[in-house]
């Protein structure tokens, strides 16, 4: 049951009443809303769609999207594009039929920039990557390349050096634990005489060896987060294949990823390169797809899930390896995007290290001046990103000090799919200033290569979510300005009245959920198209908000 909080009106709302008493002042934009913790585990269904959910209705921090829906069920929309700034996309995955940016002006396949804008057999977007996507992290290229001064190098090489040592033992600890399923697998097998079994077989065998006893807790403990041995060995192959790529790619200062694409990634005029398919190379590159899956996948089919917005079309922006993006590439892209027909460009990366970031702010920039959103994650790394000098966080729109340069840079933190003290999940940056809204971000079930279908988490699940809002209010209201729109998003969302945990602390510390962003609140599809309704027809007047 959903109950308002009776909170004194501001001044500047009594001002704003007083003054204009034909404005239509939400109920939402005022109150903040305590929510009762759903008791009932989530169906298979619920978890699939939680997202979507109402959190008044189903008290789930959802979007209410359906509600969304029902209120522009008929209004006209106007075809939107959603740039994916991302890794490869499966281009042919069975929910993005119909749903890819095609590039009208451009012959496929030819090899001739037949639209003469730079990019040769670019159809469904740009691949600035080239055959790479192994790659360091920034901080390694910095090491490797000797940017910067003596002190940023000092700072750097301690990093690598213990990240390194880090990631070698971790590697080499889950192989022992890989060594170590397989071996006690085995020897229950045959002890229980069994091909296959549950945790309740584990738990009722009866024996007095030591050994076996040892070999039956650890296959509980596998079975405590995996449905079987079988699916715990492929999380373990997971966590096995990251450290190794950490080891031999993102913390090896002796490796190269950019050989294959041929130009110097510190020198912005190095054009052009790459090329124009912007396509996953393997499926284990799969986070591009998830994220598109968020914001468009087709609303028309059956299959696997749907999107936030129905009326767009995908643009894929091949721009982002598994470790660090180049400034480069992540400056070009805004700006391909941009000139190409994107109105919303999702960015679900981020780093610490930004050697070239002012090409990066002159394309926030550039994007600002043609009208174009931009939805960026805020990052996994539980911390705090206001502290700028102790967490820095790129691309943002702050460069490091105290307020926006721009006004269309939207930054999105993550949720989990409950009500309660550990609502923000709990990779999820915060910052009262320099994170914007939280959005679904934890659990997310979407799409993946192969017309393939998985549950993911975090910021860079959260963004898209934010993405699709964003373009489902401006298909139907597409005279909104982006820094409009922006603020609609803020103002709109839903205010929660809750303490919860501080994720950026060690030890847990519960705080007001509105001072973890800084509109201190959960996007909402239904009343930001509401709020958007209202402003359009003059009957509220967004000037009197600051954000």
């Amino acid at each position: 049951m959903k109950y308002s909080i009776f909170k004194p009106i501001s001044l500047l709302l009594l001002l704003l009443f007083a003054s204009c008493k034909s404005l239509l002042i939400p109920e939402f934009v005022i109150d903040s809303y305590a929510f009762a913790e759903k008791k009932e585990a989530l169906t298979e269904s619920q978890k699939q769609q939680w997202r979507f959910a109402d959190p008044f209705r189903d008290s789930i921090p959802g979007i209410s999207l359906d509600k969304a829906y029902e209120f522009i069920a008929d209004k006209p929309s106007k075809e939107l594009i959603v740039a994916i700034l991302d890794s490869g996309m499966d281009l042919d995955h069975e929910d993005f039929k119909g749903m890819l940016w095609v590039n009208e002006d451009e012959i496929p396949n030819n090899g001739i920039d037949d639209d003469q804008n730079g990019y040769i057999d670019d159809i469904h977007g740009y691949n600035f990557l080239g055959d790479a996507y192994q790659e360091q992290l920034e901080n390694t290229r910095i090491l490797a390349n000797k940017i910067g001064d003596a002190s940023l190098q000092e700072k750097v090489k301690a990093e690598v050096e213990k990240a390194l040592v880090e990631a070698i033992q971790n590697r080499d600890r889950y192989k022992s634990i890989k060594m170590a399923v397989i071996e006690a697998d085995k020897a229950f097998k045959k002890a229980a005489a069994l091909e296959q079994y549950s945790i309740e077989d584990l738990e009722s065998f009866e024996t007095t060896n030591i050994i076996l006893k040892g070999h039956i807790g650890l296959l509980k403990q596998m079975l405590g987060f995996a449905d079987s041995v079988e699916m715990a060995l492929e999380e373990i192959d997971s966590g096995i294949q990251y450290f190794s790529d950490q080891v031999d790619y993102s913390y090896n200062v002796n490796f190269n990823g950019r050989t294959s694409v041929g130009d110097n990634p510190y020198d912005l005029l190095d054009v052009p390169y790459g090329n124009g398919n912007p396509k996953n190379l393997f499926p284990e590159e799969s986070h591009a797809t998830h994220v598109a899956g968020i914001v468009g996948a087709s609303r028309m089919n059956e299959l696997g899930s749907y999107g936030v917005a129905d009326n767009v079309k995908l643009m894929s922006i091949r721009s982002v390896s598994n470790a660090d993006e180049y400034d480069k590439d992540i400056a070009l892209g805004i700006r391909y995007a941009v000139d190409n027909g994107a109105k919303i460009i999702n960015c679900s990366f981020g780093k610490r290290y930004s050697p070239n970031k002012e090409w990066v702010y002159d394309a926030i920039k550039y994007a600002q001046s043609k009208n174009v959103l931009i939805v960026h994650a805020a990052g996994n790394d539980s911390k705090d990103i206001d502290l700028v000098s102790k967490n820095p966080n790129y691309p943002n729109d702050h460069k490091g000090t105290k307020g926006e340069f721009v006004k269309n840079f939207i930054s999105v933190g993550a949720l989990a799919p409950s009500f309660g003290t550990d609502m923000i999940a709990s990779f999820s940056n915060i910052g009262k200033e320099n994170v914007d809204v939280f959005a679904p971000g934890d659990e997310i079930y979407s799409t993946i290569p192969q017309s393939k279908y998985k549950y993911e988490g975090g910021t860079s699940m959260a963004a898209p979510v934010v993405s699709g809002i964003a373009a489902l209010v401006w298909s139907r209201y597409p005279n909104l300005k982006a820094s409009e729109l922006k603020k609609i998003l803020m103002l709109s969302g839903t205010k929660i009245n809750l303490d919860v945990i501080d994720v950026s602390q060690e030890e847990e510390t519960l705080k007001p959920f509105d001072s973890f962003s800084k509109s201190g609140r959960i996007v909402n599809a239904y009343q930001a198209l509401k709020l958007a309704d209202l402003i359009t027809k003059k009957r509220f007047k967004l000037k009197h908000y600051e954000y």
